[in-house]
């Protein structure tokens, strides 16, 4: 009865708190449907006093002669590209770590763990000037190119998992002629699903909310990302459309939350590192 109790105590517990942490997204998206004055003159009421369904249709034209399909395109362009170039040469990098053999690799593994510790404002003025001088910037390779290189948080996430794999797999697939890339490929690749899934997710929703790189790179609204037009909205010297920036900013929620619905079970598992045991 009294475990009952608790059980009960917690649940509710549980659901108070969800509510508290969803309520600025609800707020938001309810926001999405208000003119300036009710975002800003009656903030306590949740529900709008008048739907103003334009918001939308006017967020959506964006500004100048750039709708927000436009930034929509370019967002999901950076970010499935440098996503899949994350997934894919991390993955790889992990393998070498967790499966290879070679000198030096105590102190290569060090300086991959190292790199998790170093702030990224520590390396932004370098990176720009390698790009600036490479006449890259205002172009999405800035954005990109660097996900091709592996994260250490990933890295070392995905080698997690591949060391619940049985390296008995490794060595009768070498027995049978094959060579370390189609181990890798047909063998490990294929059963560290779940980890790349992970990964894919996690990335996915780090780039498309990516404001920092944009900003810095980018200067022409034709390649502006999501994250980057909505700023836009904010005008210090006009007048802010604060509707339409909070109709623009539930659409870019979609993306993100149709990905999680529907990977949710793999992002779980991939987290968990529950890989084959031997």
């Amino acid at each position: 009865m009294i475990t009952k109790k608790y059980s009960v105590a917690g649940t509710v517990f549980i659901m108070l708190f969800g509510i508290i942490m969803i309520y600025p997204v609800i707020w938001m998206i309810l926001g999405s449907f208000k003119d300036n004055y009710q975002i800003l003159n009656e903030s306590t009421k949740l529900f709008p006093s008048q739907w103003i369904f334009s918001n939308y249709s006017t967020g959506w034209k964006g500004y100048g002669k750039f709708s927000f399909g436009t930034f929509f395109k370019n967002s999901f362009f950076v970010s499935i590209i440098s996503t899949i170039g994350m997934t894919f040469s991390s993955a790889m990098i992990a393998y070498a770590f967790s499966r290879g053999k070679f000198k030096g690799k105590k102190f290569w593994f060090a300086c991959m763990i190292s790199t998790m510790m170093l702030p990224s404002q520590v390396i932004l003025i370098p990176q720009f000037v390698i790009f600036q001088k490479l006449n890259w910037v205002n172009t999405f390779i800035p954005l990109i190119l660097p996900m091709f290189f592996g994260s250490a948080f990933f890295i070392y996430m995905i080698m997690q998992f591949m060391a619940g794999l049985p390296k008995e797999l490794d060595e009768a697939a070498y027995m049978e002629g094959c060579s370390k890339y189609s181990i890798f490929f047909k063998i490990i690749f294929p059963l560290i699903s779940p980890a790349l899934i992970s990964t894919f997710i996690i990335q996915f929703y780090w780039k498309w909310d990516d404001f920092m790189g944009p900003l810095i790179y980018l200067s022409r609204p034709a390649k502006y990302t999501v994250s980057l037009a909505i700023k836009m909205f904010a005008d210090a010297s006009s007048k802010t459309d604060y509707g339409a920036m909070f109709a623009m900013s539930t659409l870019s929620l979609i993306p993100v939350f149709l990905i999680f619905l529907f990977f949710n079970k793999y992002l779980m598992e991939g987290i968990s590192t529950s890989g084959l045991k031997g």
